[in-house]
This record gives structure tokens, sequence and C-alpha cells, in this order.
């Protein structure tokens, strides 16, 4: 079992040009993307949120169940839904805006255990930010690290959520000794302004760079660093790209059996590049097409 652990919202994605442009609402949210990719993908998997009782809500657990996530640990509350504004820029690249006061996913409690044969647990996006939940999903972070459990972490910073950078970035280093796999953009990097090789001495054993379409870097703590170049394929749009590396990653360790530190340093270049490369091809698909839409495995058997 891998669990989800994050936001489900909605993103408002427009269907046109200009300030007014009509919105569409599509499910969405970083962890919630990613949930969804690896249940499409085939490895079971679990969300652990908090999510509305309202229409949206109901929307968003909806669509997990048909996806084959177990959502039984998903708290509910009365509070709606967060909504996130997008805007699509002419390379198909997305910027947000969000709306997040009094919403749902922000009161998030920590609970009391993660589901029987959890391997691994993946953090990230505005979860990580909003408080008061924010700090129950680190708490959740810091107790599976210290059980052993392989922790993936994706920051997918939102600047405009993140009232101190500066405190945001030292909360951010604290997080590192509890984290297994860094997964980042180098617009992220960018952001917080450290480099991987600094990263991987605070704690992960891998860090993974993502860099649109020129591909995918690894940095090991071991001192390897591999790439593999973007897949070329008509840009849709990039919303939910990240998310989908982020379920390829974490899939492709699960079936080598390398959901452990030891097991990650293992891999060596072949099996790094065979493993970035199934990522970028799933993260293609996912840009070939609106919204946040992942491939399924038979997309992408060879």
């Amino acid at each position: 079992m891998i669990v989800v652990a994050g936001e489900a919202l909605i993103d408002l994605v427009p269907q046109g040009r200009g300030a007014l442009a009509a919105l569409t609402p599509a499910l969405g949210g970083g962890p919630y993307n990613t949930a969804v990719a690896l249940g499409r993908l085939g490895s079971p998997t679990a969300f652990c949120s908090r999510v509305s009782y309202d229409a949206f809500g109901e929307a968003l657990l909806d669509r997990l169940r048909r996806t084959g996530v177990d959502v039984s640990g998903v708290q509910r509350g009365a509070e709606p839904t967060t909504l996130a504004v997008a805007t699509v820029g002419a390379d198909g690249s997305a910027a947000y805006s969000f709306y997040v006061e009094g919403t749902a996913d922000r009161l998030f409690g920590t609970p009391a255990a993660l589901p029987p044969g959890t391997r691994a647990v993946s953090f990230g996006t505005c979860s990580l930010v909003l408080e008061p939940g924010a700090s129950a999903y680190e708490e959740l972070m810091r107790d599976a690290a210290a059980r052993g459990v392989f922790t993936a972490l994706d920051p997918n910073i939102r600047a405009g959520l993140i009232a101190d950078p500066d405190a945001y970035r030292a909360r951010f280093e604290s997080w590192l000794p509890s984290v297994s796999l860094l997964k980042l953009s180098a617009e992220d990097a960018e952001w917080l302004g450290g480099t991987p090789r600094e990263w991987l001495a605070a704690g992960p054993a891998a860090v993974v760079v993502t860099r649109g379409g020129a591909g995918l870097t690894v940095f090991t703590r071991d001192g390897g660093e591999y790439a593999v170049p973007g897949e070329r394929v008509d840009v849709v749009d990039t919303i939910g790209a990240g998310d989908t590396v982020n379920a390829a990653l974490l899939h492709g360790l699960a079936v080598r059996d390398a959901l452990n530190e030891q097991a990650l340093g293992a891999l060596g270049p072949d099996g790094w590049a065979e493993l970035l490369r199934f990522a970028a091809r799933a993260a293609a698909v996912t840009c070939s097409r609106a919204g946040a839409e992942p491939p399924y495995a038979r997309e992408l058997a060879d």
C-alpha cells in the first residue's frame, strides 16, 4: 500500500483567454492527482486527507473510488472545498490563485495509524503550507519516517500561499531528515535556494529534479547523477504533470521492491535511467490532454 497524504481541491480551469473567461471545474490538488495516477498505474493506494461533505467533495471521493484508491481513512468536514483558479500560459504551463479560508482540507488532523501494509507515504503541495493541517501532515511525516516507512516529498511550491518564504524554507529543511525521496521541479529548486547535494546531505537518499520538456535528473547519496530527456509531445497543458511523475516514481520503485533507502541506493545507472524514462513517458501522456488526466498502465506498456 502506498499512502498519499495531502489536499484534494477543485481547479477552475479557464476555457479561453482574459480575466472573464469561462471557468470549468476539474478535480485536482497535487496529492489528489498523485493518488489518482497511482491507482491508474495499478499500485494499491490509499488517500489520507480531509474532504468536504459538499458536492465537490463527493465528486473528489467518487473519482478516487472509481480509480481503486482506498478512501476509508479520509476525514470529512462540513466546511467548503478549496478552490484553485488556474491560468494557462501560451506554452501550456499553469499558474494558480487559491481560495482556502475556512476550507475542509486545511483542518486535517493526524490519524492514529496508517493503513496496514503501508510501504510508503507521499506528501506535498498546499497541505504542508496551510495551518493547522500543515502541522498535522508534518507530524505524520516524522512519525512514518521514525518507524522506517519510506517517505516521498514534492514541495510543489505555490508561492502565493506562502506568507513568510524564509520561514517556509527553514521548515522545508527541517523535513529533510524524514524524507527518503525528494522530487521537485527546477523552478521549485530555484525558489527554495538550495542544491540537490545540499539536500542529500540533510537526509534524502535521492533527489529527482524535473525540467519540463528537458527531462529529469536524479542525484543520489553516493554521488551519482543520472539524467533522461523529456518525451516529445504536443502539450495541451502541464496540469498534473509533476504529480504524475511522483506517482510513476513510486509505482516504479514499488514494482522493483525498492521502497526502502538501501534498495534505492542500489538502483545504479541502468535502474535509474529506466525509472526516469518511465516517469517522463507518463508525464508526457498527462501533458498531451487537458487537465490532470494521468495515464493508465496500459498506455505505458512497451
